[in-house]
């Protein structure tokens, strides 16, 4: 116990130690250059974000879901009642989604 409470102590004052350094030796000089967006050497004409549908992000979130889901439910094919439970959690949410209106894709 001794010993793990050494180590501890010693990476804590090793990080301390390094962090303080970084802190220390920061020297950064905000420029014009700096702070401007670079394109290919071009000026920029425009906005440099692009506006995203939220319903894009929604529509991969729902996908990464029951992608993951999917992955889960191989595994437990042999136990009937988690992978039902499991199914009727997603399918709540699904219906949620449903009734929420966040699969209609034109509102």
């Amino acid at each position: 116990m001794n010993s793990l409470i050494g180590y501890a102590t010693v990476t804590l004052a090793v990080t301390l130690l390094l962090l303080t350094g970084s802190v220390m030796s920061f020297k950064m000089k905000r420029t014009h250059e700096k702070g401007s967006p670079f394109e290919c050497g071009f000026d920029p004409t425009g906005v440099s974000r692009v506006p995203f549908c939220m319903k894009f992000f929604l529509i991969s979130i729902i996908f990464l879901v029951f992608d993951v889901e999917i992955s889960l439910v191989f595994p437990m094919i042999y136990t009937l009642y988690q992978v039902l439970s499991f199914l009727m959690v997603l399918l709540g949410g699904l219906l949620y989604e449903w009734s929420y209106g966040g699969l209609q894709w034109m509102v």
